[in-house]
């Protein structure tokens, strides 16, 4: 007798998971897909806390199939997840974190979606349980979309949906060199791989648990490990998308999720030995990486930060980020009729400084706040521009034809 391939195959990776285990398989078991379109495969990483044994006392009484694998600890969660994906055989994988729970009819409703539209990845709606959870990508449900067109870019964790014939096409797995940030490399690849992607935003399918005991927290100290994450999404960025405004749309993200936060409040507790030592890592990074385009589309105090750490200002930063420490808002100049609002920020022309005003410059949506802003700006110059050598040229066309 042959068995059906299944529709999902759910990867739990586990390591010292109790009790949040409990939750987490009692939800794949609640899920309304019929069990016999579901597998299970946990990998135990060495847990001592009886997270293995309860993987196994649930495979024995579990509707659908689970496989229990039980492999020494490896140092993060890329290794069990790998495992997992190497026995995979549904159509679908779904990678579920052990303390974390999906939602009521998550798969059954991820599945459905991806089956109708024919998407290579699903996100299906996140909600935080004693942690936040991304909130800008899930305005509403889109059955395709792409990593250009929609804020998926903000959400890289693996908690996803995807075709696991995408992933097997090209060879991709977790990057277990890296111990933060391997989970926003594999799905951005995905995001670039696809064909499509599907947003489920009316339904809530993974809950976010944050843990009270402080378990799995990623090290303190290794702060040389998120310049490790930041360089390996920018180089993926790079290698898949051309230089130009796609390529810094998508530089938004580490840029500002991975690299900035090292230029924060942080920053101003840091040793001068590691203040010296992230300039220094972030160089290189910003050498290859930070592009006007990408800067422009970051708010005045962002951008200002990394221009400083792009440049190599040290002596200048410490009063941006206390400032920016502080939350008080740069007060706003507007200038050419209100088209442009500069906010002064520390050093705003500053002659011994010497930063360009552009830096200070507010993008539309930045400046929209301030009242007696005006937008148009520059490209209503253009515009106008555009419109008078129309003129002209059909008024020359018009003598030309009398």
């Amino acid at each position: 007798m042959t068995v059906a391939q299944p529709d999902v195959s759910v990867i739990i990776g586990a390591y010292e998971a109790m009790p949040y285990l409990i939750e987490c398989l009692s939800s794949v078991e609640a899920q309304t897909i019929d069990p016999e379109r579901v597998e299970v495969i946990a990998v135990d990483d060495g847990s001592t806390d009886g997270t293995g044994e309860y993987l196994e006392e649930f495979a024995e009484r579990a509707p659908m199939h689970v496989l229990v694998i039980r492999q020494e600890n490896s140092g993060g969660p890329s290794g069990p997840r790998n495992v997992g994906l190497s026995k995979a055989t549904g159509r679908y994988v779904f990678f579920l974190d052990a303390d974390d729970r999906l939602g009521p009819e998550a798969l059954e409703r991820m599945v459905g979606m991806a089956d109708r539209a024919g998407t290579d990845v699903v996100l299906g709606k996140v909600e935080g349980v004693n942690r936040s959870a991304p909130k800008s990508m899930w305005g509403k449900t889109v059955e395709r979309t792409d990593v250009f067109s929609s804020n998926i870019k903000f959400t890289l964790s693996a908690q996803k949906l995807f075709r696991r014939e995408l992933l097997d096409r090209h060879g991709m797995r977790f990057d277990e060199s890296l111990f933060t940030g391997e989970d926003a490399l594999f799905t951005m690849e995905a995001y670039l791989r696809a064909n499509g992607v599907s947003v489920v935003a009316d339904h809530t399918c993974y809950y976010l648990v944050g843990r009270d005991d402080g378990k799995h927290v990623t090290k303190s100290g290794s702060y040389a490990l998120r310049f490790d994450s930041a360089r390996a999404l920018m180089n993926l960025i790079a290698e898949h998308v051309p230089a130009g405004g796609r390529r810094d749309q998508l530089m938004v993200r580490p840029l500002t999720v991975t690299l900035l936060p090292q230029f924060g409040p942080k920053y101003l507790t840091d040793s001068e030995e590691i203040r010296r030592h992230k300039f220094e890592l972030a160089k290189p990074l910003l050498d290859a990486h930070w592009t006007e385009g990408a800067a422009q589309r970051l708010r005045v105090h962002e951008r200002l930060r990394l221009h400083l750490v792009a440049e190599q200002r040290p002596e200048l930063l410490i009063e941006v980020v206390k400032f920016v420490k502080a939350k008080k808002q740069a007060a706003a100049l507007l200038e050419r009729n209100g088209r442009r609002v500069y906010l002064a920020y520390p050093h705003f022309r500053d002659r011994a400084a010497g930063i360009p005003d552009s830096v200070y410059l507010a993008e539309p949506r930045e400046a929209r706040a301030f009242p007696g802003y005006r937008e148009g700006g520059a490209h209503t110059f253009v515009r106008r521009a555009v419109r008078k050598a129309r003129r002209v040229l059909t008024s020359r066309e018009a003598r030309s034809a009398a």
